[in-house]
């Protein structure tokens, strides 16, 4: 293949090269037999990304992409017959050919490779289902578990979530591919499980959990840290240590100012593998054209000590772990139209899902933070190279 490159933003020294993908997705195993094989398996896949950077997302539309790019494509890859995959080409080998393991970890590697990183702390993860997979009168799709660096735009591992099970039984299985050391996993109330947690402590790493009413002796055990020491004739209760972080913030005609209390679980209060601290976060919004507040009191609990993890890091690490919501499912359903997007085939949505991972991530390292903004500049540089092979 002839070189087609993605520029950064800023930089034009940080540059993704489509031959090197091109050459780390021939890695896939090709399970097809030898007859009758037209296109290489890695051609495929790096037109589908090509297509997906340049702003198609349906599978019809990547087909009709490649179709009317058909002789540029040929030349560039060098190919001796002017044939390009069909639709139903497309769907066959995502669906039944391309191992989805193989496929994620090559994608994953091949942005390490290029960019490095990858080693911030937080490691966010959370389910999302893709709504175009629900069948018509039914109530369960594919859904999917990520984890996910929110600082730097890259999901670190994801898997399906089968539908006999939930992400409480599946988040284990996902931990165990993740190397945490030195790293802090955060997720929201459906994850605070115990064996979750063991799960996290022995890869090495560190969990915050939120707490809701799934869990009320914990969560009322927690509450217990926050509340005036009963006071009795004759005695005095000390009153236990403790860490205040504030931030105010405005945005949006909204005032939002977030207050998070922490204390330490000094006497092993807390029936809970390795826990440490305890904290209160309290949120108050001012609506500043009607003057309406609302506020909202949550708790949590960590395995991080105090030493390590101030309440200004704890309260930074919260507010970064909903990075997850904006940086990763609001960019595949608005911009990268998952929901929308139609797919009977469990194992053709996945596909999709870990190449729409691979383009958020890769525009996140180019320096782009609009998506929509990128992949139109993303068009744009690869109609240029394209043009060179009319």
């Amino acid at each position: 293949m002839k070189h087609i490159t993605i520029e950064a933003k800023e930089s034009k020294k940080f540059v993704f090269d489509m031959n090197r993908l091109q050459e780390e997705l021939n890695k896939i195993t090709d399970t097809r037999q030898a007859r009758g094989k037209i296109y290489p398996l890695s051609f495929v896949l790096t037109t589908i990304v090509l297509a997906k950077l340049a702003g198609e997302d349906k599978p019809s539309a990547i087909a009709e992409w490649i179709k009317l790019r058909q002789r540029q494509l040929v030349t560039a890859f060098g190919f001796q017959r002017e044939r390009v995959p069909c639709l139903n080409t497309i769907r066959t080998i995502l669906s039944d050919v391309v191992s989805l393991a193989e496929l994620q970890k090559i994608l994953y590697r091949c942005l390490h490779e290029n960019f490095g990183g990858q080693q911030s702390q937080l490691v966010s993860i959370d389910g999302k289902t893709m709504r175009g997979t629900i069948p018509k009168g039914d109530q369960q799709g594919v859904h999917l578990l990520a984890a996910y660096l929110p600082e730097e735009g890259i999901v670190l591992g994801q898997i399906a979530v089968d539908s006999k099970e939930n992400e409480i039984s599946a988040a284990p299985k996902l931990i165990r591919q993740l190397d945490l050391h030195q790293r802090v996993v955060c997720g929201d109330a459906m994850l605070t499980q115990r064996n979750i947690s063991v799960e996290v402590l022995a890869q090495g790493g560190d969990y915050i959990w939120l707490l809701k009413e799934n869990q009320p002796t914990i969560k009322r055990d927690v509450e217990q840290f926050f509340k005036p020491p009963r006071r009795a004739a004759g005695w005095h209760q000390q009153s236990l240590g403790k860490q205040v972080a504030m931030t105010v913030s405005k945005g949006h005609s909204r005032l939002e100012k977030r207050r998070l209390t922490s204390m330490n679980d000094e006497t092993g209060f807390l029936n809970w593998p390795g826990v440490e601290q305890v904290f209160q976060l309290e949120r108050t919004v001012t609506d500043c054209r009607t003057g309406v507040i609302s506020r909202e009191v949550s708790y949590g609990m960590t395995s991080l000590v105090a030493e390590k993890c101030s309440a200004s890091q704890l309260l930074s690490l919260i507010r970064a772990y909903w990075g997850i919501e904006n940086g990763l499912h609001y960019r595949r359903d608005a911009t990268l139209l998952e929901d929308a997007t139609r797919i009977s085939h469990p194992k053709l949505a996945e596909a999709i899902s870990i190449m729409n991972n691979f383009v958020i991530g890769l525009t996140h390292k180019l320096g782009f933070s609009n998506l929509a903004s990128a992949r139109r500049t993303f068009d744009a540089e690869i109609a240029c190279h394209l043009a060179q092979f009319s």
